[in-house]
């Protein structure tokens, strides 16, 4: 999740209890350039292992070359490729939850990675989309393909890309695909509408998909990682602290974050796109909800975390979606990407950006 799954969270997810955690989605041409702020991206936290970098790309060399980079530099111990983004600035080049409809193109890319990783030891893996949208689905010949190249697991978000975050996940397709890939050995993991330990326990049993992989359900909610693994360990009790327990997650995701950016003023700036993400569901007045998205230093966040006053967990209201909850729309893509399937068409190369 871009500007999110930075090292901090990532850290404070850590001690939840959660597994695995992919970074920022960089490009491989950023990294091959070495840009700095894409290599801060990938810089693992204190102690984080496995260390886990998810690459976006459009062109199979430069894919090759950045996966060889991280390598030959020992940079990771994971590789994710992120085939379901589907924001406009990245189905436009042709990359993201688009470019699996390419079918030459996205094995061509997949076997780069596979390739240019395996004298490294290092695990490839998939994420993607169910399809383009309702009319292009993708994901059953997409993970095939990816499967018999030798990818490690794949996981799909039980969406497309023209539902953006919208409605519901529609978990058979998670059911189908892990049918599909049986053959293969490659688990299935599950992805869409994880707001609680829970619905992680309902996914597996609903769909037999081999586990779960968190997006937007962790935003303003670190403790669901915990929340997991209560369930998953078969508990009942559910995690869910109180009020003033999360003031106390938020001024350590201050902290980690002011360390983290080596400057109190930018930590803080980057901090307050989570202040409501953390307090959704509370009974917070207007005006200290105001100030929390305006403070500039770990003294003032104190000073306001102090005036909340405990209340216990809103079950209702906090397990709803955060994060983005844009309505669907057509994706945008290239001028007639959905012509050919089979074509290798001509891809302007991608932005040299990252956190997409």
């Amino acid at each position: 999740m871009a500007g999110i799954t930075n090292a901090p969270f990532r850290q404070l997810c850590r001690e939840q209890g959660a597994g695995l955690f992919v970074s920022e989605m960089v490009t491989a041409r950023a990294l091959i350039e070495r840009r700095p702020e894409t290599l801060r991206m990938i810089v693992p936290g204190p102690g984080e292992w496995p260390r886990s970098v998810q690459l976006y790309s459009v062109d199979p060399h430069t894919m090759r070359a950045a996966v060889e980079m991280i390598g030959k530099e020992n940079l990771a111990d994971h590789i994710d490729m992120n085939f379901g983004c589907p924001v406009p600035k990245v189905t436009r080049k042709g990359g993201g939850a688009a470019l699996p409809y390419k079918r030459r193109l996205f094995t061509s890319i997949v076997q780069s990675a596979v390739e240019a990783a395996k004298p490294f030891g290092i695990p490839v893996t998939v994420k993607m989309r169910i399809g383009i949208d309702t009319d292009h689905h993708t994901y059953l010949e997409a993970a095939k393909s990816a499967a018999d190249l030798g990818v490690a697991w794949v996981a799909l978000h039980a969406r497309t890309a023209e539902q953006m975050y919208e409605g519901k996940a529609d978990w058979s397709a998670i059911t189908r695909l892990v049918e599909h890939l049986k053959p293969t050995g490659v688990p299935v993991l599950g992805n869409g509408d994880i707001w609680s330990g829970a619905d992680g326990v309902a996914m597996v049993k609903e769909t037999g998909c081999a586990g779960v992989v968190v997006g937007r359900g962790c935003l303003g909610r670190p403790w669901l990682f915990a929340d997991l693994v209560q369930s998953f360990g078969g508990g009942s009790e559910r995690v869910l602290p109180n009020l003033h327990e999360v003031r106390e997650v938020m001024f350590r995701h201050a902290q980690l974050i002011v360390d983290y950016f080596e400057s109190e003023d930018r930590g803080c700036r980057d901090l307050r796109k989570h202040m409501a993400w953390y307090l959704k569901g509370f009974r917070v007045n207007s005006e200290l909800r105001r100030q929390f998205g305006m403070h500039s230093s770990l003294e003032e966040l104190r000073s306001l975390l102090d005036q909340l006053v405990d209340q216990p967990y809103p079950v209702e209201i906090g397990e709803k979606p955060r994060g983005r909850v844009s309505h669907g729309r057509p994706p945008t893509l290239p001028d007639g990407w959905l012509d050919d399937p089979d074509e290798l068409a001509e891809i302007e190369l991608e932005d040299a950006f990252s956190g997409g």
